[in-house]
């Protein structure tokens, strides 16, 4: 049933698309090349609804690369959040971790940066919490900036 309705939802969405005459004649010919200020002002936010995200980009990439080893529960690339599931190392299996990044800005700075740890440590055969060390938080924070300072570095083509 969900195979079935594939087709009937991609072929709505294009039809909704087509009709949309000013989206398809501003991005086939440019978004500025002289139309009225109201339609260029609406390409202009289609256009960017599609290509932006609403935070650093670099620190966005960085944070998704510094946790990828984890299950990700969400992600909110306008809001700025992730969330992870909860992780088991399996050189410390009694332990896990679980860690939500909040990118706050539209700029590369320390301060549009915050990560938050929970930790579990197994005790009777029941997890319970645990204290966070703020030695790694710090540390994780500290690596998604070199990170996105690296990502930002190699896009400008800087060594």
């Amino acid at each position: 049933m969900l195979r079935a309705s594939r087709p009937i939802l991609l072929l709505s969405s294009l039809l909704a698309l087509s009709a949309c005459e000013w989206v398809k004649e501003d991005l086939s010919k440019g978004l500025n090349y002289g139309k009225s200020p109201d339609k260029t002002k609406q390409a202009d936010l289609a256009a960017s609804k599609v290509t932006t995200i609403g935070v650093n980009s670099y620190l966005w990439r960085a944070a998704l690369d510094t946790v990828s080893f984890m299950p990700l529960l969400q992600t909110d690339s306008n809001g700025g959040v992730i969330v992870t599931d909860w992780y088991v190392n399996p050189q410390s299996p009694g332990e896990r971790m679980k860690l939500t990044v909040s990118i706050i800005d539209q700029d590369l700075r320390a301060d549009a940066l915050r990560v938050a740890a929970s930790r579990q440590i197994i005790q009777n055969g029941q997890w319970v919490d645990a204290p966070v060390a703020a030695a790694t938080v710090q540390k994780l924070e500290d690596i998604i900036l070199t990170r996105a300072r690296d990502l930002r570095r190699a896009a400008s083509g800087i060594n």
